[in-house]
């Protein structure tokens, strides 16, 4: 059995719980034991990683994840590129993902049918360097919603799957599950970034969004929605979605009916894109005065008190902030961390929950993924630094030493570092 010792570290457990010194042994794909006094493990037939006090954590989890998402600037974007291009572009994103310490994935749609669920499968075979995926449908939508692209005098494809009404919605769902998705999306409200409705407006009705959520339960699915105006949350929360994305314009009643459920839904504000947006968006075109035109601002002021309260209510929260657009790519999605301690109140700590422990919970394996924990599923990174103090070094891949994911080392230059200090 493969086995691996991490000696000397200081490990971040992903409880909550202050750092501490251990030796960490793992065998096969399990973390066998975190023994809290140094020295006293035995590391017989183990390969054995010199941590030299150095940050042991749990791999991230990203919780809102389109990994066929990829440069785009509009959302048209996605539906011009075609299928072969776009393959090979969720292989690259899947393995840059990996590279960047992301050893989950839990997936918010793809922007075509079958590619998270063949680049998962591919993963899963060991085929593809990437993180372990929960694929997910493309975003089902209605006429006008986000993701229709389309014009009266022209059929445009985007990201979306179109369907109005029940029986359209209850075929959507079914056609996903058939093609082996692990989660459907349903877009109840618009988008201000969108060509159509915007943010405010709640696009689907409760009919469409309770059928969705019946046919996703009928196949085993989660089933996870974009909802900005407070009306969408709330239909969200009546309809039963397991994961509500955005939020920000949640009302007092919303914020109620979320705290209401808060052992059973998960909350993402997805605030990448629109941090991206504000400040970075210039080469795109989206100088500062655009940004704030079209609400970006609000956006994230709104954010602020909304996950705030969210927050204090004990309403759980993911990482994850719509990457894969121009102003927001692919290897960038740690921003997230330092992301919820300066825009929405959160802790180090409690930010790094949000992408480790949290994560392990909305990919459905709380019980073993998402701790350093005797038992756990061996997803570790080993960091160069204490991300506590500086979460902005979770962003850069050189940061992470090691990377091991099912207990595999995908990446190991903890000793390659040592001697060049030493040098």
């Amino acid at each position: 059995m493969n086995r691996v010792f991490f000696r000397n570290a200081m490990v971040w457990d992903g409880t909550g719980a202050p750092s501490f010194p251990a030796d960490v042994l793992v065998e096969g794909n399990r973390i066998k034991t975190v023994a809290r006094h140094v020295g006293q493990l035995s590391a017989d037939g183990a390969t054995v990683i010199d941590c030299r006090g150095l940050t042991l954590m749990p791999g991230l989890v990203e919780g809102h994840a389109h990994i066929s998402f990829g440069g785009a600037v509009n959302d048209s974007d996605l539906g011009n590129i075609p299928p072969e291009e776009h393959v090979l572009l969720t292989m690259r994103n899947a393995k840059t993902l990996l590279d960047h310490g992301f050893t989950s994935a839990y997936s918010a749609a793809s922007s075509k049918l079958r590619l998270d669920v063949v680049i998962r499968n591919e993963i899963e075979a060991g085929r593809l360097p990437g993180p372990r995926i929960k694929a997910c449908s493309p975003e089902i939508t209605v006429t006008a919603g986000l993701g229709d692209e389309r014009k009266q005098h022209m059929y445009y494809e985007s990201f979306g799957m179109i369907a109005d009404g029940p029986d359209e919605i209850a075929r959507a769902v079914r056609l996903c599950c058939r093609e082996g998705v692990d989660n459907i999306k349903v877009n109840i409200s618009g988008d201000d970034l969108g060509p159509k409705a915007h943010g405010g407006v709640t696009v689907m009705r409760e009919i469409e969004v309770r059928t969705a959520v019946e046919v996703a339960r009928d196949f085993g699915k989660k089933i996870n929605c974009h909802a900005r105006a407070a009306a969408s949350v709330k239909r969200a929360v009546k309809c039963g979605i397991d994961v509500i994305y955005h939020c920000e314009s949640a009302d007092e009643e919303a914020l109620d009916m979320l705290e209401s459920v808060k052992d059973k839904i998960f909350v993402g504000p997805a605030i990448g894109i629109i941090y991206g947006t504000l400040y970075e968006g210039e080469p795109w075109g989206f100088t500062r005065e655009m940004a704030i035109h079209i609400g970006m601002q609000r956006v994230i002021d709104d954010s602020c008190k909304v996950y705030t309260e969210l927050r204090k209510r004990g309403v759980r929260a993911l990482i994850g902030g719509d990457y894969g657009f121009a102003q927001s790519p692919q290897g960038t999605n740690a921003r997230d961390l330092k992301h919820f301690v300066d825009l929405l109140g959160y802790t180090p700590s409690e930010a790094l929950q949000c992408g480790t422990r949290i994560g392990g919970q909305v990919m459905g394996m709380g019980h073993e993924l998402g701790l350093v924990k005797d038992g756990f599923i061996a997803d570790l990174l080993l960091v160069n630094g204490d991300p506590l103090k500086d979460l902005a070094m979770m962003v850069p891949e050189e940061s992470f030493l090691v990377i091991m994911k099912d207990g595999a080392l995908y990446k190991n230059i903890a000793q390659a570092k040592a001697q060049e200090r030493a040098a």
